[in-house]
């Protein structure tokens, strides 16, 4: 049963905020998100936290100063999502700006898997590098590294993941999550880790005297992809991150972003001059994901590396190819669970978890994200890891109270060699294990969920903020919310309201659209996904966004749940 509530908000709170000069409804939406002081969504670049904060990034970078003094190659490892893909750029691009020797390499996830691995280094030796640089990965590769080191190779972590028991042996390591970091943000992203050591390569080269007779190089055109990676992780936006997306986002609304970014843009059909973190998270993520999740980053990467527009565009398109190829996969594998849960009753079970050898192992990520939405429980979903079928590899997403990587980790502890390797964050995490231990895992993890998860934990509850006034249905309150940064932590506004149902149809045969009448006022409104009529009157959950045709903006609700009344 789906329940939706009002955030609880204080009065006095509210009126602090009014009266410090925010218009009304904002006061009501921060107060209810914990903000108490206008201070607490400056977002100013002043108000980011100082980089020397962050454990070992002097470290980190004198490494990288030593290594630019010297003419020293250096190699970016980077990830194959978004949050690596950027991390990746926002480093090739910075280090460049420092006139250094810097490439990079992403592995193909289906041929070597996650991190510095061995294998990748390998890979990479024969590129002969002097220094190799992580990006969102690292801190769990303790082997990698010791073959990086056996090389001669140097090698500098960058990562925001948790850690493991063992930390690997780099010449530097930079991890807001590793242990003894004071750094009072743990949230940031892998990009935002990077755009932070080289904050501390700037400072570092400062005080050697590097830009006596030259201008110092202006890392705040690297935001516009810092704040896509960070929006795209779906890390918690604190108020230190929330600093980063609003700084990025500022470029981009300006014009001031890179060439694969507004490619990006134009090939999801959304206006750079109007950006929001919805068009980041929603609309150029998944695009530059679909190049990880099918083939390999690389593609990518150079997207977003490119200078030149018309080659930014050529591989903008071939990205939007790979994600409707993507959203086509996907499709047939979410069918595909749901059909085997048909005779299942995922009420009677704390969690879920399937597997089906015919599943892509790029997109089952995607497949769990969206069991977990549809039946609230922390859902694993596995594809064969090779034609061999000897090993299956696993992608869970969670839901709020049940830390993921944390639950993975005891099933490791109560079955020692149960999980080849595993890792993640609270909310998503990854898994490796044999073939012929999935019963066995199964039955751990439900152990776990039933452990975890009350009857309180599993019930879906939609939080929003309340009624909203008749006054406020127009498109420049619209776009005074989609001014502001929300996201992962920070939810997007969202209100709440009784309606009766003046008309509703179907659109292509799977989207319910709405007129809805409150007095004598009427609503256009849109259910994506949703084909089952609803009865005269229902109280709404919804969004507001502004829509233009011919010209003339107006308002419409998207609809997120309806209880019928």
């Amino acid at each position: 049963m789906t329940q939706i509530k009002t955030r609880p908000s204080a009065p006095a709170d509210i009126q602090v905020l009014i009266e410090r000069g925010l218009h009304p409804v904002m006061a009501r939406l921060y107060a209810a998100r914990g903000v108490r002081d206008p201070s607490e969504i400056e977002t100013a670049l002043g108000a980011l936290l100082p980089p020397t904060l962050l454990k070992g990034i002097e470290s980190a970078a004198r490494l990288l100063a030593d290594a630019l003094e010297g003419r020293r190659k250096m190699l970016v490892i980077a990830d194959y999502d978004c949050d690596g893909a950027t991390a990746c750029a926002v480093a090739v691009r910075g280090l460049r700006l420092f006139d250094a020797q810097v490439d990079y390499l992403v592995p193909n996830r289906f041929e070597y898997g996650y991190g510095l691995t061995p294998e990748i280094v390998a890979l990479a030796h024969t590129r002969k590098p002097d220094l190799l640089i992580t990006v969102d990965n690292g801190i769990a590769s303790v082997d990698g590294v010791a073959a990086a080191r056996a090389l001669g190779i140097e090698v500098l972590v960058t990562d925001h993941h948790l850690p493991g028991d063992e930390l690997p042996d780099a010449q530097a390591i930079v991890n807001p999550n590793q242990p003894g970091c004071p750094f009072p943000s743990k949230n940031l992203a892998g990009v935002g880790v990077m755009f932070y050591v080289l904050l501390a390569l700037r400072a570092e080269l400062r005080t050697r005297g590097a830009f006596a007779n030259a201008p110092e190089p202006r890392l705040d055109s690297l935001l516009d992809l810092v704040a896509l990676g960070t929006v795209a992780d779906v890390v918690r936006l604190d108020a230190n991150n929330r600093v980063l997306v609003a700084q990025g986002l500022k470029r981009i609304r300006s014009g001031r972003m890179h060439a694969g970014i507004a490619a990006l843009f134009r090939a999801a059909a959304r206006d750079a001059r109007a950006a929001s973190g919805f068009d980041l998270g929603f609309a150029l993520g998944p695009r530059l994901n679909a190049a990880g999740r099918l083939a390999d980053m690389s593609l990518g990467i150079e997207c977003l590396t490119t200078d030149d527009t018309g080659r930014a565009w050529a591989l903008a398109q071939q990205l939007d190819a790979m994600n409707r190829e993507r959203r086509e996969i996907e499709a047939g594998m979410q069918q595909e669970a749901l059909d085997t849960l048909a005779d299942v009753d995922p009420a009677s079970s704390s969690t879920i978890t399937l597997f089906n050898a015919g599943w892509h192992q790029g997109v089952i990520g995607i497949v769990a994200s969206r069991l977990k939405e549809r039946f609230f429980r922390p859902a694993i979903t596995l594809a064969q890891a090779d034609d061999t079928g000897l090993l299956l590899k696993g992608s869970g997403r969670s839901i709020p109270g049940f830390h993921l990587r944390d639950a993975l980790d005891l099933v490791s502890k109560r079955h020692p060699g149960l999980l080849v390797k595993f890792g993640g964050h609270a909310m998503a995490a990854g898994l490796t294990l044999k073939s012929g231990d999935l019963a066995q895992f199964t039955a751990a993890f439900e152990a776990v969920g039933r452990e975890w998860l009350g009857p309180d934990a599993l019930a879906r509850v939609i939080e929003t903020d309340g009624e909203l006034e008749e006054a406020y249905f127009t498109p420049q309150f619209v776009q005074m919310l989609d001014s502001a940064v929300w996201g992962q932590g920070f939810a997007a506004p969202m209100f709440s309201g009784e309606f009766d149902i003046a008309t509703q149809s179907l659109i292509k045969d799977k989207h319910l659209k709405l007129q809805l009448s409150r007095g004598r006022q009427r609503y256009q409104a849109i259910w994506f996904n949703r084909t089952e009529p609803l009865p005269p009157r229902a109280f709404f959950a919804y969004r507001l966004a502004s829509d233009t045709w011919n010209g003339v903006a107006r308002v419409q609700m998207i609809v997120e749940h309806a209880l019928g009344r």
